[in-house]
């Protein structure tokens, strides 16, 4: 049973009947009296403190802590806070040969965020290709902001002679990622908690991609690419929300893995985290899910407000992201996933205000039913017809 906090009005009423029992004949209650106004300093004194115990419960169990104690309960089991990454890639310059771009010469993106040269090189054949990573926050706390696609422009803070001051981002800038949340934090947590010592099962897979920073979801498929292999699928819901949050990069496996095809770009970012913890026999791959959108049409709502209609997309948008699993993969709860049910579907549609009375007619172009994803693909939404 909760304890039934008082209120500060419950504690204003108390102290005021303490006082008028303690004086017989004196008036605590009257606006102006001397004691009318100590009454409510000691109730808000004692409201403080009772807010102060309210935190403190907080803090003093995993599922609620917030802060450096939420850190403190995930360090127990070697789960630590995510922090700020910055985005690497490497940009194209053209020039004239011979002409030598050194580390350390700062470049600047047509918003106004810098980047360093890494790794430089000297012009060949007319261009130069130069490894570059993001600047810091320096409050430690963001980085996804240096992510960006490739064809970005980005010209040179100081200009070298011989070389032409704008380029072009030669791969995409991947891996910046922003200080990890309390939520996203937790959830590992709890994971760890619950988990039994990683041995290399599926779900220690998903625990360890979603260590990366920035990956937010994970998915494993046992045996994905044959015998002995290990199919991990992410994404990146927040660092790579301009693509949806599927990753940037191609498929493959980690660097130090001579079996397979090397990834890139953020698939090689959890390949190779993942590399220095699995079972030394097992083939990694690394994957992005394949985007598979579905139409619906929806009957009884054709004059409904572009408001309800936004909301009835964020909600169907929604449902896929908490249900949504590449088909055949196994989810975090070690559940098999790739199916959506068509009752959840109805369900957060009904949530929405202002819906009553609608019905979905069709989807994908045939009768309602399960979403029931082949194999690697996610469900995210289309189009939304109404009638």
């Amino acid at each position: 049973m909760p304890y039934p906090r008082p209120t500060l009005s419950d504690l204003k009423a108390q102290v005021a009947q303490d006082i008028a029992s303690g004086l017989p004949g004196a008036d605590p209650l009257l606006r102006f009296s001397n004691l009318n106004i100590i009454a409510k300093i000691q109730a808000n004194l004692a409201n403080g403190h009772y807010g102060y115990l309210d935190w403190i419960s907080l803090q003093t169990n995993p599922f609620t802590a917030t802060d450096e104690f939420l850190e403190a309960w995930a360090a127990l089991k070697n789960v630590f806070r995510e922090p700020a990454t910055q985005a690497t890639g490497s940009v194209t310059f053209s020039g004239t040969n011979g002409t030598v771009i050194s580390a350390g010469q700062s470049l600047v993106r047509g918003d106004g965020v810098t980047y360093t040269v890494t790794a430089g090189g000297t012009v060949t054949g007319g261009i130069v290709t130069v490894t570059t990573q993001a600047d810091a926050d320096p409050s430690g706390l963001t980085g996804a902001f240096g992510n960006c696609d490739a064809g970005t422009v980005l010209t040179l803070g100081t200009t070298i002679a011989g070389i032409n001051s704008s380029g072009a981002a030669a791969t995409p800038f991947t891996g910046g990622a922003d200080l990890e949340t309390d939520d996203s934090l937790r959830s590992r947590m709890l994971a760890a908690y619950q988990s039994n010592p990683k041995i290399g099962t599926a779900i220690d897979y998903i625990n360890w991609a979603r260590e990366v920073p920035g990956v937010t979801r994970a998915w494993v498929i046992r045996n994905g690419a044959g015998s002995g292999t290990v199919v991990v699928y992410t994404m990146l819901d927040g660092v790579e929300a301009a693509h949806g949050g599927f990753p940037q990069g191609t498929n493959g496996v980690a660097t130090g893995e001579w079996r397979d095809v090397t990834a890139t770009g953020d698939q090689l970012l959890v390949a190779n985290h993942i590399f220095a913890l699995q079972p030394v026999t097992a083939l990694v791959f690394s994957v992005a899910p394949i985007a598979h959108a579905h139409n619906f049409t929806i009957s009884g709502l054709a004059g409904s407000s572009t408001g309800t209609r936004n909301a009835i997309a964020a909600a169907i948008t929604e449902v896929f992201l908490r249900e949504g699993a590449p088909g055949g993969a196994i989810k975090a709860d070690g559940t098999q996933g790739g199916t959506v049910l068509l009752e959840d579907i109805n369900a957060a549609i009904a949530a929405v205000p202002l819906t009553s009375g609608f019905v979905i007619t069709v989807i994908d172009g045939g009768a309602p039913g399960n979403i029931v994803e082949p194999t690697g693909n996610l469900p995210t939404l289309g189009t939304v017809t109404y009638v």
